[in-house]
């Protein structure tokens, strides 16, 4: 079963912790100096929070699967979306090692598909692409290493 995620980015981790503890009635599940991740079930949602310098509010939001089938089936929606996939495999990020698609939608906002292998000690590690040399040094992780997507039209007719 297919977990929905969101990432924030935030100033004061503390403060925030609090607050999403209190709006979860739960406490986080992972908690590091730098990060926090809640692992609901009602509703089903991997929510992280995480203070490493990035501009505050939504960071990226994304479908998190139980296994490889799960994630195969993720990408290929990925695909029909027909915009660029950026594939990660093996790579460490957020306190875990996994495997990952991203694709940016018309709106800008980064998407993450993935499958998670194992806990790992750091936030971040290198990042291994599809099409980059293994263990090649990148500034960030969490984010799809292509960049922007190019530009899509958006036709909205009403708000909400």
């Amino acid at each position: 079963m297919k977990r929905f995620h969101i990432h924030v980015a935030v100033t004061d981790l503390a403060a925030s912790g609090r607050f999403y503890s209190a709006l979860f009635a739960s406490q986080p599940t992972v908690v590091k100096d730098d990060y926090a991740k809640w692992m609901l079930e009602d509703p089903r949602l991997n929510f992280a929070i995480s203070q490493r310098g990035a501009t505050p509010g939504l960071d990226h939001l994304g479908v998190q699967v139980e296994n490889e089938a799960e994630l195969a089936e993720m990408h290929d929606r990925l695909e029909g979306a027909a915009l660029p996939v950026d594939t990660q495999i093996g790579t460490a990020c957020c306190y875990a090692k996994s495997n990952k698609y991203w694709t940016v939608d018309p709106q800008g906002i980064a998407w993450e598909s993935y499958h998670t292998l194992n806990d790992i000690p750091v936030f971040g590690e290198s990042r291994n692409t599809q099409n980059s040399v293994p263990n090649a040094e990148v500034a960030a992780c969490c984010a799809p290493s292509s960049g922007k997507p190019v530009s899509v039209p958006v036709k909205s007719s009403s708000c909400c």
